[in-house]
């Protein structure tokens, strides 16, 4: 299994765009200013990745409160997604790193070759586009949303 080293804290963020919805692209910088948690996964439609989904809407409005936007990011395309986020009435964007396949999971160190798919990775990215907390779960192992609040928590620390 090939996979690329994780991006760690003091890393600047990879810029990206991808389709958030069939005809919306979203961009990273666009978040700047605000911090971001992304969500990397293998596939919509899984177990692990349907509860850990799950586990994120229920914990949005901490995530919100944080100050923070949650993207979640697959391989799948934006009809899967679009198709997922409805039947889980998820709050939150699903971004498609469909073509050219898991090119922005590759960007953080994510992408495993083998099975075509994105690792189960977290990242806290501050407002000024910097990664301050990244993660690597296994991936028949949901992550959970603590370590994401912890870091949160610290960054929000730090701050004041």
């Amino acid at each position: 299994m090939k996979i690329d080293m994780i991006l760690t804290a003091h890393t600047s963020a990879p810029d990206f765009e991808l389709f958030a919805t069939p005809d919306k692209k979203v961009k990273l910088s666009s978040f700047r200013g605000k911090k971001v948690i992304l969500s990397f996964y293998p596939a919509d439609w899984s177990p692990v990745c349907s509860d850990q989904l799950a586990v994120y809407n229920e914990t949005l409005k901490y995530f919100q409160a944080a100050g923070a936007q949650l993207l979640g990011i697959s391989v799948d395309s934006k009809w899967s997604h679009r198709a997922f986020s409805e039947d889980r009435h998820l709050h939150f964007p699903l971004l498609a790193d469909f073509e050219p396949k898991g090119a922005v999971a590759k960007q953080y160190g994510v992408y495993d070759e083998q099975r075509g798919a994105a690792q189960r990775a977290l990242f806290v990215i501050d407002e000024k586009g910097i990664i301050q907390w990244s993660y690597l779960s296994p991936n028949d192992v949901n992550p959970g949303a603590d370590g994401i609040l912890e870091a949160l928590d610290t960054l929000n620390n730090v701050n004041c």
